[in-house]
């Protein structure tokens, strides 16, 4: 592996940073990716005009993550397996998506569509002024298993591959991704670089989550559900990441997603996803678990697979 860490080490520090992770949630003040935030887009702003936005949007990239993530694998170097962790717990969101999500299943539950409107708007890039309740937790579920694979599963496998370095540079370039990544006037050539690499990065995170979310449903039904929404419908989605995703976990939750959203005023007609009945306010706290088990099944198998590394060596060296 890259990180140079041992298959029973790595297992120990990503099980630490994810108990991190849901005791603390994440920094309430100077949170990292905030000041990234605004790094990213004081480059936008001096990088994003003139002739050539597809190198210039690249060069934003590159100034944006390479440095940092540079920083982060020379002081893990130093440091060792604590900042490794430390780095896993500031890049991990599983905590947050409940902290986000829970409080739009509880004004759902008590039909307080106003205050379920506003919390919903924070989290999705749709228009929610309108919406009702079904909407709400339509967008809401969907954000939470989407969301589970960048903000939970690419990191842990990231982590996996190159240690708190390898989670660095994932969530600095899928942030890059949702602040660029827009086919508008204004990113469409600018944010391409960011976008595409944010592809490449999440094409095997996704579809191990999409996976994931297969082998979860609760019946037999569920997960074969899950498995023939992923394989008919993911194609059929815009992103080549989030479709298998979001397909397979609504299929797996029994759920009806997708479908038409407003955006920016204008109706976006959108693919179906999964198959069963709409979203309600309890379905929020079932895809919030489902995302939880599912990071759980992650660390069991990165503890096998250290344990048979533990035998090979001991055993058979």
């Amino acid at each position: 592996m890259l990180s140079g860490l041992s298959l029973p080490m790595l297992a120990a520090l990503m099980t630490a940073g994810v108990l991190l992770d849901m005791l603390l949630g994440e920094t309430r003040r100077w949170h990292p990716l905030v000041g990234f935030g605004r790094l990213a887009s004081a480059l936008e702003r001096l990088l994003n005009r003139g002739r050539g936005r597809f190198l210039r949007g690249a060069l934003a990239w590159s100034l944006a993550v390479l440095p940092i993530s540079y920083a982060a694998w020379w002081l893990c170097g130093l440091a060792g397996a604590a900042l490794h962790v430390f780095l896993l717990y500031l890049c991990l969101g599983l905590r947050s998506l409940r902290d986000h999500n829970q409080p739009i299943a509880d004004a759902l539950a008590i039909d307080d569509l106003d205050n379920a409107r506003l919390l919903t708007a924070r989290i999705v890039s749709r228009d929610t002024a309108n919406a009702d309740a079904a909407s709400l937790a339509k967008a809401s579920t969907e954000s939470l298993l989407e969301n589970g694979n960048d903000a939970v599963f690419g990191t842990l496998f990231w982590f996996a591959v190159a240690g708190g370095p390898g989670a660095v540079l994932f969530r600095l370039a899928n942030t890059l991704d949702a602040m660029w990544g827009y086919r508008n006037a204004r990113y469409d050539w600018f944010g391409c670089c960011a976008a595409r690499i944010d592809d490449i990065l999440n094409y095997l995170p996704a579809r191990l989550t999409a996976l994931s979310y297969v082998l979860l449903g609760k019946s037999m039904a569920d997960k074969k559900n899950a498995w023939h929404c992923w394989r008919t419908q993911a194609p059929n989605w815009g992103s080549p990441n989030a479709g298998p995703v979001m397909a397979s976990g609504a299929g797996a939750l029994g759920l009806a997603l997708g479908g038409d959203a407003i955006y920016d005023g204008e109706l976006e007609r959108r693919p179906p996803l999964g198959a069963g009945r709409p979203a309600e306010a309890r379905d929020i706290d079932r895809a919030w678990r489902l995302v939880a088990e599912t990071a759980v099944l992650w660390l069991i198998w990165v503890a096998l697979l250290a344990g048979l590394s533990y035998l090979r060596e001991t055993y058979l060296a």
